[in-house]
């Protein structure tokens, strides 16, 4: 089912081609949505229609929508980050240019407009306002992020409501966009957002933990790149929080030193976060969050096609990259 899911948006992705002219603002689109990815949005998407019905075909082209908004969303993060690199390939700012990379994210968001005006009038207007909500938030979350940047301590509270923002919340939409779709009660919509949102926050803070403790064969990435710019991860902030003494100086001695050996500044953070038993307190909030999401799953109708979407999202949950 899984696979038959991911070859209908591959085939919606590469049919939509967005735009024609100028050449210079729609091809951008098109390079960043084929770079890939796991498409987990979509298949959430797909996957909760499938709770009420089964020609889901007929739904794939708005669950693209929502991939086309994520995207949006990375295509200006790159700007914001000064990234170079986006699964491994060059990003748009970079490829083509910052003013480039501006107007195809815009125009990127209009198509995603576009792509949901067809839909009958009813669901049009609730699938517009729970769209503009979400979409206002991950706004919110991205601008707190960069706050957070300058800011010399942040609060755990504040820190889990970024992340809720800017990344969770669209895993919400993308599972209440597919009860919308098909019918479902808004008992059942409120649910699975509620999923969604909740175990997108322990994603993200799996994330968290990976990118220090995960193996590098498996991470596709450099393990410990959080420990090195100092980002205020889950991690990072209970450590403050946490470190006394001798922990407390070397840490701050770590978090404002500009010259270091990189790896030897990620053995000596990690070396911290082991005595103050920071990754045992990281899988714990972790925890929290997916059994949270998962008490809000069961409160749908048990199903056959309920135990698919449970076993999905506890599939990722088990991933070590």
């Amino acid at each position: 089912m899984l696979d038959k899911y991911l070859d209908s948006i591959e085939k919606s992705i590469a049919k939509n081609q967005f735009g024609k002219s100028p050449a210079s603002l729609y091809e951008p689109i098109r390079y960043i949505m084929n770079l890939g990815g796991k498409r987990l949005r979509p298949m959430l998407t797909l996957l909760a229609y499938n709770l009420y019905k089964q020609d889901y075909k007929s739904i794939v082209p708005y669950s693209v929508a929502v991939e086309a908004f994520h995207n949006f969303t990375l295509m200006h993060d790159d700007i914001m980050d000064k990234a170079p690199l986006r699964r491994g390939k060059p990003t748009v700012h970079k490829k083509w240019n910052t003013s480039t990379a501006i107007l195809s994210g815009d125009v990127m968001l209009v198509k995603v407009y576009e792509m949901f005006s067809d839909l009958d009038p009813g669901q049009y207007k609730t699938v517009i306002k729970a769209f503009n909500q979400c979409a206002a938030e991950v706004c919110e979350g991205q601008q707190w992020d960069m706050e957070f940047e300058s800011e010399k301590t942040v609060a755990e509270n504040d820190y889990i409501n970024m992340i809720k923002l800017k990344t969770a919340v669209l895993l919400g939409f993308s599972l209440e966009l597919g009860a919308i779709l098909a019918g479902g009660s808004e008992a059942d919509r409120n649910s699975l957002r509620a999923f969604g949102t909740n175990i997108g926050i322990g994603f993200q803070l799996k994330d968290d933990l990976l990118d220090a403790y995960a193996d590098p064969k498996k991470f596709g990435k450099q393990v410990g790149g959080d420990i090195i710019a100092n980002k205020k991860t889950f991690l990072l902030i209970k450590a403050i929080e946490k470190a006394e003494g001798k922990h407390k100086k070397e840490l701050a001695g770590w978090l404002t030193a500009t010259k270091f050996k990189k790896q030897e500044k990620v053995a000596a953070v990690k070396k911290i976060y082991d005595s103050l038993n920071i990754p045992a307190l990281t899988e714990k909030k972790i925890n929290q969050y997916f059994d949270k999401g998962f008490q809000h799953l069961n409160q749908l109708p048990p199903s056959s096609q309920r135990d698919f979407l449970e076993q999905f999202a506890k599939n990722l949950i088990e991933r070590q990259s």
